[in-house]
């Protein structure tokens, strides 16, 4: 359930989101946002750090197009140990 709550902007531009506010979207000290303003309307988007599964599609999209090329796990190996400057006896 939304709710209404009325904040202030410090002489600093800070902004306090109301607790119960914070309480109800899980914010902790430190979360970070997106700010958007036009015209009379600011809004904060919060930002969140994504999970590994988050990744998974994109790691199964790579996976396919690398089995589509031929590629070999020896390949991959071998152009990470050159982007490391290291020699591969492979």
């Amino acid at each position: 359930m939304q709710t209404l709550a009325t904040t202030r902007m410090s002489s600093k531009g800070q902004v306090v989101i109301p607790e119960d506010v914070r309480k109800r979207l899980h914010l902790e000290a430190g979360a970070q946002f997106v700010v958007v303003g036009e015209g009379d309307v600011v809004i904060l988007k919060t930002i969140q750090r994504p999970t590994m599964a988050d990744f998974d599609p994109l790691v199964r999209k790579a996976r396919q197009q690398a089995r589509a090329s031929g590629m070999k796990r020896t390949d991959i190996a071998k152009a990470i140990a050159r982007a490391r400057g290291k020699k591969c006896d492979w």
